[in-house]
């Protein structure tokens, strides 16, 4: 697929932070998504954009980033999930414990395809066509992740930062201790990749493929892959 980001070789229980920064960015998730994916149940973010996302529309600015929970009432009745699967919102701090990985995004302009992809998320089909036929061009974003666990839980304190109808914040350099590790064996993951591209690279599928920017701007997350 062009546009396609390669997948990279993760080793289990990795030290998440090397280097100290001035801010990582995170991506803004309903809690109730984040904790299927957690679980193993989510391996796909969808979207079309925020009413704060700037005059270019909402982009997969980065290819790594650590998950935001947010929450509002009722989340479990937008998604497949029963009623034991709500979330709880926490109002004393925010609790990030996963970080994710982009391998590839595309854009796709048929909802047919997208409809065909319910086994790797656990929204409702009417959500997604709701954010599918909001504005112009009508398709959805659509982002493979590989997920990990970071433990221990990352606490921040809640900022007014935070706040807003943006996709992207940016949160303070992370603790020294952090590690990580994979949610889904690596032959899960590749099953579910192979998968996602079968549906979405079907000949008729039309979709528009691009290259997540790695690390836009100032603020990037830790690699403990790099120096």
């Amino acid at each position: 697929m062009d546009g396609r980001i390669a997948e990279s070789s993760l080793g289990t229980k990795e030290a998440i932070t090397e280097k100290r920064l001035t801010g990582v960015p995170a991506f803004k998730e309903w809690a109730i998504i984040c904790a299927s994916i957690e679980r193993g149940g989510t391996s796909l973010i969808f979207r079309k954009g925020g009413i704060a996302e700037g005059a270019k529309g909402f982009q997969f600015k980065h290819r790594r980033f650590f998950l935001f929970p947010t929450y509002f009432h009722e989340q479990v009745k937008r998604t497949r999930l029963s009623g034991e699967y709500d979330i709880t919102p926490r109002n004393d701090c925010v609790a990030v414990s996963l970080f994710a990985e982009v391998e590839f995004a595309i854009f796709l302009r048929d909802l047919r395809l997208i409809q065909g992809l319910s086994s790797l998320h656990v929204l409702q089909s009417t959500v997604l066509e709701e954010r599918f036929h909001y504005d112009k061009p009508e398709g959805l974003y659509v982002a493979f992740l590989r997920a990990f666990h970071i433990f221990p839980v990352w606490e921040l304190p809640c900022h007014a930062s935070y706040g807003g109808c943006r996709s992207w914040v940016t949160l303070p350099g992370p603790p020294a201790d952090l590690k990580k590790e994979p949610v889904l064996t690596d032959e899960e993951q590749n099953r579910r990749r192979s998968l996602c591209l079968a549906i979405s690279e079907t000949p008729h599928s039309n979709p528009v493929t691009y290259t997540v920017t790695e690390f836009a701007g100032t603020s990037q997350p830790p690699d403990p892959e790099r120096d």
